[in-house]
């Protein structure tokens, strides 16, 4: 089998590598592209071959309009997924990829009876725990502006340029759509590992909040905390993805 996309796949892999006996599906957060995961193969060894999943709304798939609710996503991102599972396979995804990720992986087990090898999360509360905050989704451009300052997420070059909000705020409200209008429905728990990341001065996340993924497995469990806020993935990089191959069981290039 091809790893080369098709034109309206959701699945790309910068790098493909068809001699990989193993797919790492990342997943990005709100806002975000594949392209957060474009050098993240340079750091992997040469079996395992890293596939970014592209929302729609961004990046390949800029013509499509975003999706704003979670399981039309899912289902989505299941369709394109499929062709690519015919090796063993883990998925990461950040902050809003976390919650995508966990989601996918129920209905890849309740449809198909897949799994994926190992389950990657970061910066993301465990589903079962309610939100905290107002949800910001349906805010007047201006407010809304403001919010995503707070986070600082998003560019201040980009924050400040008309044009490129105008094409951003549609996305970033469909994407917080998703996450503000979730409702977790109890099923089983999993039964692949779960390794969970977070950042000790995230303040959307609370260490304890990271620990309550505990419940959504009977497989191991492990909880690595980085230095660094919500955004952590992009300072601690290197750190992060040699405890991805140690997890995996591989070794990192940089080892």
């Amino acid at each position: 089998m091809t790893t080369k996309p098709t034109f309206n796949s959701l699945i790309s892999c910068p790098q493909p590598n068809p001699q990989a006996n193993l797919r790492l599906f990342c997943f990005p957060y709100a806002g975000g592209s594949s392209m957060i995961f474009r050098t993240w193969a340079n750091s992997l060894p040469r079996n395992v071959e890293v596939c970014a999943v592209e929302y729609p709304g961004r990046g390949r798939q800029m013509q499509s309009a975003p999706i704003a609710r979670l399981e039309p996503l899912v289902k989505a991102i299941a369709s394109s997924l499929l062709p690519y599972l015919d090796k063993p396979f883990a998925f990461f995804g950040h902050s809003m990829g976390g919650l995508v990720s966990f989601e996918l992986t129920r209905l890849l087990r309740l449809k198909y009876n897949l799994q994926p090898f190992h389950l990657f999360i970061s910066g993301r509360r465990a589903p079962q725990i309610p939100p905290t905050k107002p949800p910001i989704h349906a805010l007047p451009d201006a407010q809304l502006l403001e919010e995503l300052r707070t986070l600082n997420g998003t560019p201040k070059a980009v924050l400040e340029n008309p044009e490129m909000m105008q094409i951003f705020l549609p996305i970033l409200r469909a994407d917080f759509a998703i996450i503000e209008t979730y409702t977790y429905i109890p099923q089983e728990p999993l039964h692949c590992p779960i390794s969970i990341f977070g950042g000790w001065q995230d303040e959307e996340v609370s260490h304890e909040a990271l620990q309550a993924w505990r419940e959504q497995t009977t497989a191991t469990f492990s909880l690595q905390m980085f230095d660094g806020g919500h955004f952590f993935i992009h300072s601690q990089q290197d750190s992060l993805l040699k405890l991805i191959c140690q997890k995996l069981g591989v070794r990192s290039v940089n080892w």
